[in-house]
């Protein structure tokens, strides 16, 4: 099923659907209409003769530096090469494609004065698979993404580079291939392309997504290794959430319950006289339900800018005025990102606690290292040490980048928001954070089997099922890497939430 965008409505999930699923774009009829509206305003302007902030002026500091009417197309093609100016790796091609769809839905709105045939430009280059080479190094996050919307909007005009069909190819041969009509850039287009924030934002909505599926897989894992330390359930009681009522923290302690249910585990200790347990493990509903009201809230962030016009001037067609503003300022997006940096951060800070219980015999009552060969065999033991220099290395990604700001084009841009940089952060964090919390899944799997033959609940049976198809129990030493990249493999597919979710119902609403 196509997409159809209109700049009012686009959500999240529609943002996934075209960055990983490939789905097809199309505009909307009124959306079409507010953009034709928009531009009549543009020309008349230039009929008029009036003077117009990034229209027929210089940008930045030279925005007093008028443009003749005959140079009005090589000014946007002008500012269009000399704003390429990226350097470092390169965005994976789902960030790109998010942030080709966010620039079309922006456009669509109708403020940013440009023809039809810019968004559809970009719509056919998402639909024919044309992806711009785009470096993640750049930007400031004021005004906007300009050297990476400028690298996307290069293979626009026919120029920049680009991936076809698997092959890194020049841009305008890939347009070509793709029989795609290279846009010729008229008055206004050239800044209304690469002025927004699209860049941070399609990185922040992508990440924001996985990370609230992190959080389902972070209570899956937390279940499992209390499970596996023969933890009580007693401070996942309703009661106790309901007197310091934060969202995220009752749904934690409700899904906890469901997860863990009745076990023969969990019978075996009935009576063994604990009282309480360490917080890694008591206060599970507390930690992660703050990180996943954090989530959220960030998520709330994202839907709102997705939908926003970010560029500068803004067209006003209904009083037919053209005005200057600052919404391509960054600054939502990067207070957000570095929010999210450490909710995430702490989420892989309480489960390496949890994973340095497990190996550790003098607080788990299992074998030392989760090994029946201690000596001989070193177990797990090392792969807390990989959990643990990750969490370090979230320490360090989580200074905020949103606090810093460099002042650019002679001072006309004398504060930036540094949005992408927390946003290629946090998608950092994000990653380090996943692998902790596959080490936490191994450890509590094997912690697990080592209780044998008691069984865990039915929830936790069914992880630790889909958990063994792709790593097995570890009986004698062997390299761990890749059984923490399948582990990864599986909470990326969403394979063992929703064989949980098979027994329980579902875990978290979206």
């Amino acid at each position: 099923m196509s997409l159809i965008i209109d700049g009012e409505s686009l959500t999240t999930e529609d943002l996934v659907r075209v960055a990983r699923r490939n789905a097809e774009v199309t505009l909307a009829d009124h959306a079409a209409q507010r953009m034709q509206r928009s531009r009549a305003v543009v020309e008349a302007a230039l009929k008029d003769g009036k003077v117009v902030y990034g229209v027929n002026t210089g940008f930045g500091e030279l925005a007093s530096v008028s443009v003749s009417k005959e140079d009005l197309a090589r000014l946007q093609v002008n500012l269009v090469r000399s704003h390429s100016a990226g350097v470092g790796d390169p965005f994976p091609l789902e960030v790109v494609r998010g942030m080709m769809l966010l620039r079309a839905n922006a456009l669509a709105k109708g403020y940013s004065g440009v023809r039809v045939e810019v968004v559809q430009t970009l719509l056919h280059m998402l639909n024919r698979g044309v992806t711009p080479v785009v470096p993640q190094q750049g930007s400031v996050g004021s005004s906007g993404d300009l050297a990476p919307l400028a690298h996307m909007a290069l293979v626009m005009i026919g120029e920049g580079t680009a991936v076809y069909q698997g092959a890194v190819l020049e841009g305008g041969l890939a347009m070509k291939k793709a029989k795609i009509h290279s846009l010729v850039l008229e008055a206004k287009e050239g800044v209304a392309i690469i002025n927004g924030t699209q860049a941070m934002t399609a990185l922040g909505a992508l990440v924001a997504h996985d990370a609230l599926g992190l959080v389902r897989d972070s209570c899956v894992a937390a279940a499992m290794s209390l499970e596996a330390l023969r933890g009580t359930r007693t401070a996942f009681d309703g009661r106790i959430h309901a007197t310091r009522p934060h969202e995220g923290q009752q749904d934690v302690a409700e899904v906890m319950l469901s997860i863990l249910g009745d076990s023969e585990i969990n019978q075996s200790h009935a009576d063994c006289g604990k009282v309480q347990d360490a917080y890694s493990l008591r206060c599970i509903p507390q930690v992660l339900g703050a990180s996943l009201d954090t989530i959220r809230y960030v998520q709330s962030i994202v839907e709102t800018e997705i939908n926003s016009a970010t560029d500068n001037p803004l067209v006003f067609s209904d009083e037919g005025e053209v005005v200057s503003g600052g919404n391509f300022h960054g600054q939502p997006i990067a207070l957000a990102m570095d929010f999210l940096s450490i909710a995430l951060s702490e989420m892989a800070n309480i489960s390496e606690r949890r994973v340095n219980r497990l190996v550790n015999p003098h607080l788990s009552g299992l074998p030392p290292f989760l090994t029946t060969e201690g000596g001989l065999e070193s177990g797990l033991m090392i792969a807390q040490y990989t959990a643990a220099a990750l969490v370090s290395e979230n320490k360090t990604l989580s200074h905020p980048a949103s606090v810093d700001s460099i002042p650019t084009s002679a001072d006309q841009e004398d504060h930036v928001s540094m949005g992408t940089i927390a946003a290629r952060k946090c998608r950092q964090v994000l990653e380090n954070s996943k692998r902790v919390i596959a080490i936490e899944y191994m450890a509590a799997a094997q912690g697990v089997d080592l209780l044998a033959p008691l069984k865990a609940s039915r929830p936790l049976l069914a992880a630790h099922q889909c958990l063994r198809k792709k790593v097995h129990m570890l009986e004698d030493d062997r390299p761990l890497s890749p059984d923490i990249s399948a582990i990864v493999e599986l909470m990326e597919s969403g394979e063992i939430v929703n064989e949980v979710q098979s027994v329980t119902g579902s875990l978290l609403e979206d």
